[in-house]
């Protein structure tokens, strides 16, 4: 068995290739692009925003993106319990969309950031975290300037309570520390899920720790956690390296 995933293409995407890589050539899924202007999801199982600088990121990042005539059918996709991800840019139109609660500013110290990030499992009961282990640390790379996660007192509760929180920036051991947060995110949230559980968003990059070609591989975590609640076959999902090349 093996699920559909559709990689949406905006202006100015520029990880929409190493999104489609992950999962058509290291995950043997079925993966179409997905042009900005569609009017169809084309019956994918699976929407991923990708990160990159939608429209130049100008207004602001997101901002523009979330007018795409495709948006349209990702919220009502996600409205019927389509599962979709947002990866950095991506996390960014899904709040300027209003799927996930919260905003993303510019980064405290005002700088671009772009390094690897150790990041502590806040759960492991959803689609996007039951192969990983609670409390385990992942080291996954991040690449923005606008990723200071900012929510109000009243939402920063109810996400704590939902057990919305899915990945908080950490120190090697799991401590959380001022020090290991890299953009002044509130509560040091690196990613999060919405109420339903099927949208999530995130601002590093998985689906650049998951080749092992490239070194690090973490970022599978999240994939084969999905995968796995799509009852895809844990024999079919990988490629052996000679078989994707």
């Amino acid at each position: 068995m093996k699920s559909k995933f559709g990689v949406v293409v905006f202006p100015g995407s520029n990880c929409d290739h190493d999104a489609y890589h992950t999962l058509k050539h290291i995950y043997n899924q079925e993966t179409v692009f997905l042009w900005h202007k569609n009017s169809s999801l084309e019956d994918v199982d699976v929407v991923i925003l990708p990160g990159g600088f939608s429209y130049g990121d100008y207004l602001r990042c997101g901002a523009i993106a979330r007018f795409s005539p495709i948006m349209k059918e990702v919220v009502r996709f996600a409205e019927r319990g389509g599962t979709v991800i947002g990866i950095c840019n991506g996390f960014q139109i899904l709040c300027e969309a209003g799927l996930l609660p919260g905003a993303l500013l510019r980064n405290e110290q005002l700088t671009f950031a772009c390094k690897f990030v150790n990041l502590r499992v806040e759960t492991t009961e959803t689609m996007f975290t039951n192969q990983c282990k609670a409390g385990e640390v992942l080291s996954i790379p991040i690449a923005h300037g606008e990723g200071n996660y900012y929510v109000d007192d009243a939402i920063l509760q109810e996400l704590v309570a939902n057990r919305q929180i899915l990945f908080r920036y950490c120190e090697p051991d799991g401590t959380l520390t001022q020090q290991a947060n890299p953009n002044g995110s509130r509560s040091n949230i690196a990613g999060i899920v919405n109420k339903l559980g099927n949208v999530m968003g995130m601002m590093p990059h998985p689906e650049r720790a998951a080749d092992p070609a490239l070194g690090p591989t973490d970022g599978q975590k999240i994939f084969a956690s999905l995968l796995a609640h799509l009852g895809v076959n844990e024999a079919t999902q990988q490629l052996e390296f000679a078989e994707r090349i």
